[in-house]
């Protein structure tokens, strides 16, 4: 999904940067959706090993294939529902605008804006090992706006964006101040 399908940008706006959560915050929903991938196969071995007669018989092997085709269909929507919600998540920046986007479950959508000359303040918060090691972390936009605060989480090189945002914003505020007599 391009962002251009997301929001209508104005004729003079371009997007300068999308910003999505940092890859290594996926890591362990993969982690376990390997672990969940595995387990019926333990599972088919304890079974083969203890109730052999059961699955040999004319419904035993029909209802462990349909249980075990139920819970991979399940595992999989579960799976790519969580996809969905990570990587829809995402901030964009344009010369105008701060654009927040948020993915709740798969049908339901949160855009939240604001205009560069409104932001009053930027915080960027790196915290643990994990996060200092993989450089991610959170930002903290304080607004003049109708949302007092954006908080964009797992966001890679998190003080870069931040100083980033803060550059653009006064750059913006110039603008703002120089066009109105």
């Amino acid at each position: 999904m391009s962002t251009g399908e997301l929001i209508k940008l104005k004729s003079y706006e371009k997007t300068l940067h999308v910003v999505r959560r940092h890859f290594i915050t996926f890591a362990p929903a993969l982690f376990l959706l390997g672990c969940l991938i595995f387990l019926p196969v333990g599972l088919y071995w304890i079974f083969v090993r203890n109730l052999s007669s059961w699955l040999s018989s004319p419904i035993g092997q029909p209802l462990l294939i349909l249980f075990a085709g139920t819970y991979y269909l399940f595992i999989f929507l579960f799976f790519f529902a969580y996809f969905i919600d990570f990587y829809l998540d995402m901030m964009i920046i344009t010369n105008d605008r701060l654009i927040d986007v948020e993915q709740k479950g798969l049908f339901a959508r949160s855009i939240a804006e604001v205009d560069l000359y409104q932001i009053q303040d930027a915080t960027s918060e790196v915290h643990g090992i994990l996060s200092t090691m993989f450089n991610y972390g959170n930002i903290q936009i304080q607004t003049a706006g109708a949302l007092p605060k954006f908080v964009v989480h797992n966001v890679p090189n998190p003080h870069h964006l931040r100083q980033l945002v803060l550059e653009m914003a006064a750059e913006d505020k110039k603008y703002h101040t120089s066009a109105t007599p």
